[in-house]
Parts: structure tokens; C-alpha cells; sequence
């Protein structure tokens, strides 16, 4: 197993420790905790390790010619159930719209829906720059909303995660079309 592969593990192994620290078992008690507020930092700091995991991975695998199948099969997952994980567990602290999940779940399910279309034809359809922009826009958003909006919290009440939330799945629908019109002869078959 080569590097990037090994970092896509990484981020599904940090995916648990991400919801022990912030979403609460049984009588609201959380099971990794500090305080509070310090959870949120450190659930924050899992997460963002998380998602640079994202990066690395494929710049790694691309620079020293090391992209497997078990990478790109593995590797658009590990960055769903991530974000998604994330996005149900604010859902469930009360703290985003579940409209806003249920948009970007959708969205990738007919994504991911294609792409077993194209693989029945083994094709590989990678990520298109509109889908990679949704999905740094969604960590950003999950990122600020993890730790209330700091540091713009220290200068203003403008809620800049839940903004960014809302671009993504602005962003999350656009690239959903555009997705689906470029692989619609495949959709009819």
C-alpha cells in the first residue's frame, strides 16, 4: 500500500475520533471530552488534518506516479464520508439546516450513481473543478461552524460558516448539473 493510500485511510480512521469529540452518546455525554468549547477546537483540528489528508493524497499520488484503482475508488469516498459525517453531526448538535445536507447528499448519491455507470464501461470520471471548489467550500464551512466562527466571531455577529454553507450547496447544485449534462448519454443508456 503506497503513501496516498495510506493517507486515504487515515482520514476514514480520523472520521470516529472527529464524532466522539463533538456528538454526544447516551445522556449528553460526550465520550472524548476536555470542555466544551475545547472539544469543538480539537474536533475542528481533527478535521482540518482530515481534509489536508484530501490534498495530500492526490497531489502525492499524482507527483510520484503511484494513482491505483484502490486510490481512486477509495479516495472520493473517504472525502464523502467525511464531510457527511460532519454535516449529520452539526444536523443533530442543531446547528445547520438539514436542508442544506439533504441537497448535498442527493447531489452525490447521482454523482456517485454515474460513476457506476461509467466504471460498468471502465471509465473514470474525475472530479471536475466545480466539485473540488464545493468540497473545500463545504470544509471551510464545517471548519467555521465547528469553532463558532472564529476569528471573524471576534469582530462581527455575521454568521460567515453558515454563509459558506449555503454557497456550497449553491455551488453543490451547479456542479450537480453540470455533472449530469455532461454524462447524460450514459444516464439514457
Amino acid at each position: 500500500m503506497n503513501l496516498p493510500n495510506k493517507l486515504t485511510f487515515l482520514r476514514i480512521l480520523l472520521i470516529p475520533v472527529f464524532l466522539l469529540l463533538i456528538l454526544p452518546v447516551g445522556n449528553n455525554i460526550t465520550l472524548i471530552s476536555i470542555s466544551p468549547i475545547t472539544d469543538r477546537f480539537v474536533a475542528a483540528f481533527v478535521f482540518l488534518v482530515a481534509a489536508l489528508t484530501d490534498m495530500l493524497d492526490g497531489a502525492i499520488a499524482r507527483k510520484k506516479g503511484c494513482v491505483t484503482v484502490l486510490g481512486k475508488f477509495l479516495d472520493p469516498i473517504a472525502d464523502k464520508l467525511l464531510v457527511i459525517s460532519a454535516l449529520i453531526a452539526l444536523v443533530q448538535l442543531g446547528e445547520i439546516s438539514s436542508w442544506a445536507v439533504i441537497i448535498i447528499i442527493t447531489r452525490e448519491f447521482i454523482v456517485q450513481g454515474i460513476r457506476i455507470l461509467a466504471a460498468r464501461d471502465a471509465v473514470v470520471i474525475p472530479a471536475g473543478f466545480l466539485g473540488k471548489v464545493k468540497t473545500f467550500t463545504q470544509m471551510v464551512a464545517i471548519i467555521l461552524i465547528l469553532i463558532k466562527n472564529h476569528p471573524f466571531s471576534l469582530i462581527t455577529s455575521f454568521p460567515v460558516g453558515q454563509c459558506l454553507l449555503w454557497v456550497s450547496v449553491i455551488l453543490t447544485v451547479i456542479s450537480g448539473y453540470e455533472y449530469v449534462s455532461k454524462n447524460i448519454s450514459r444516464i439514457k443508456g
